[in-house]
C-alpha cells in the first residue's frame, strides 16, 4: 500500500513538470556577420613607390688646380649667388710660379727685340754688299724664332695666371648649397668635387621602378605627397624615365616634375594609377577572401524572407590585384553582400544576420514561449 502511494505521488508530480515546461526544440540565432556589397568599376592598377626630392640642376664644383685649402666661406643650407667666393687655396706656390713665368716672358722679349736689331741692321749691310746673304738670312731666322719663343712665353705667363686665379673657388650659378666636402687644411687634387649647388626653385621627385612594373608604369597618372603632409597630394608629370637599368639594382630611374616647389631631400611618396576600362572590378576587403578548392572565393549572403536574415553561400571570385587591405575581384552580382569577418567560421547553408541587426537568441525565444 505504501509503495502504491509513493508512485502516484511520483506520476502526479511528473504530470505538474510537464504541465510547466513543454517538450520545445532549442533555436539556434543566426549568426551575426560584418558584410560590404559588391560595387563594380573600371579596374585600376595602383602602385605605390617611395623616393626624395631632389633638384633637376645640382652642380658639383671644384677647383681646377690641387693644393692644400686656405679658407672655407660657405656652409650646408647657405644660398650663394653666382659669383661668390666658396673656397681658397694656398696660392704661394702658385704665385712663384707665375713670377716665374714673368721672367721669362721678359728674357725671351729682350731676345726679341735684339734679334729683330740684328735682322735690320744686316739687312742694311746686305744692300751695299758689306755682309753675305747667309748672314741676312740667318738673322732673319733668329728674329723669328725669338719672337716665336716670346710667343709661348706669354701663353706660360697667361697659364700661370690663370691657375693662380683658380685658387679662388667661386660659384658657377646661384643656388642652395647642398654639401660640403672638406675642410680648411684639407689638401684637395684638382677636379675634385667640393661643393655642390642646387637650384631650389627646380624640384623633382626621383623614385626607382621594378622592371616588372615598368609597363604599368609609362602609361600610369602621377600624384604624390611628402611625409610631412600625407594627405595633401598633388600632380606630378613623368619628366624623364631611364632607359637602362641600374647595374646593381635593376630598376629604371624615374624623375617627375611636381606643380609647385618642393623643399631638397623630403621624402615623397608617388602613387602611379592606370585604369583599365576593359576589365570592371569589386574592391572589397582583404579578409573576405577565403579558398575553395584551392580557387579563390566568398562567401555571398542570401536574403530570405525573415529579413535581416540570410544564409551564406561559398562562391568562387577572380582576382585581379591587391591594394593595401582591399582585393579586387569579379564574379558576385553588382549589389551582392559578401562576409568580410570570420570567414573561417563560415559554411554552406548558415543563417547569419546582417552587422546591425536585432538578434534574438534561445533563451530569449524560448522565455516568450512560455
Amino acid at each position: 500500500m505504501k509503495t502504491s502511494l509513493t508512485a502516484a505521488g511520483a506520476l502526479a508530480v511528473a504530470v505538474m513538470l510537464c504541465a510547466c515546461s513543454p517538450d520545445q526544440t532549442a533555436v539556434q540565432a543566426p549568426r551575426p556577420v560584418r558584410t560590404a556589397e559588391i560595387s563594380y568599376d573600371n579596374a585600376r592598377d595602383i602602385n605605390r613607390y617611395v623616393g626624395t626630392v631632389q633638384s633637376r640642376h645640382e652642380v658639383d664644383q671644384a677647383f681646377r688646380v690641387g693644393g692644400k685649402i686656405a679658407l672655407r666661406k660657405v656652409e650646408v643650407g647657405q644660398f650663394v649667388r653666382e659669383g661668390d667666393i666658396l673656397a681658397v687655396l694656398d696660392d704661394a706656390d702658385y704665385r712663384l710660379a707665375e713670377e716665374a713665368s714673368r721672367q721669362q716672358w721678359t728674357v725671351a722679349a729682350e731676345q726679341t727685340r735684339q734679334a729683330d736689331s740684328d735682322r735690320q741692321r744686316l739687312t742694311a749691310l746686305k744692300a751695299d754688299g758689306s755682309v753675305s746673304a747667309a748672314d741676312a738670312e740667318r738673322a732673319q731666322t733668329n728674329a723669328q724664332t725669338a719672337h716665336a719663343t716670346a710667343e709661348a712665353e706669354a701663353r706660360k705667363l697667361e697659364l700661370a695666371r690663370n691657375r693662380l686665379k683658380y685658387t679662388v673657388l667661386r660659384a658657377s650659378r646661384s643656388g642652395v648649397v647642398t654639401a660640403v666636402r672638406f675642410e680648411a687644411g684639407q689638401v684637395v687634387p684638382e677636379g675634385q668635387a667640393v661643393v655642390s649647388i642646387a637650384n631650389p626653385d627646380e624640384s623633382e621627385i626621383v623614385i626607382d621602378v621594378p622592371e616588372d612594373q615598368l609597363a604599368v608604369f609609362k602609361d600610369a597618372r602621377f600624384k604624390a605627397s611628402l611625409a610631412s603632409a600625407p594627405s595633401e597630394a598633388f600632380a606630378v608629370t613623368l619628366r624623364e624615365l631611364s632607359p637602362q637599368a641600374a647595374a646593381q639594382t635593376r630598376t629604371y630611374r624615374a624623375r617627375l616634375k611636381p606643380v609647385q616647389a618642393l623643399p631638397l631631400g623630403a621624402t615623397a611618396t608617388v602613387m602611379a594609377e592606370r585604369v583599365m576600362t576593359s576589365v570592371s572590378v569589386a574592391a572589397v576587403p582583404a579578409t573576405a577572401l577565403t579558398q575553395s578548392g584551392g580557387q579563390p572565393a566568398l562567401w555571398v549572403v542570401t536574403p530570405t524572407d525573415k529579413d535581416p536574415v540570410g544564409i551564406v553561400d561559398l562562391e568562387h571570385v577572380t582576382v585581379w590585384g591587391y591594394r593595401n587591405d582591399e582585393v579586387l575581384v569579379s564574379g558576385p552580382q553588382a549589389g551582392a553582400l559578401v562576409v568580410t569577418a570570420g570567414v573561417q567560421k563560415m559554411t554552406s547553408g548558415l543563417k547569419v544576420a546582417l552587422s546591425g541587426a536585432a538578434i534574438v537568441d534561445a533563451n530569449t525565444t524560448q522565455q516568450a514561449a512560455r
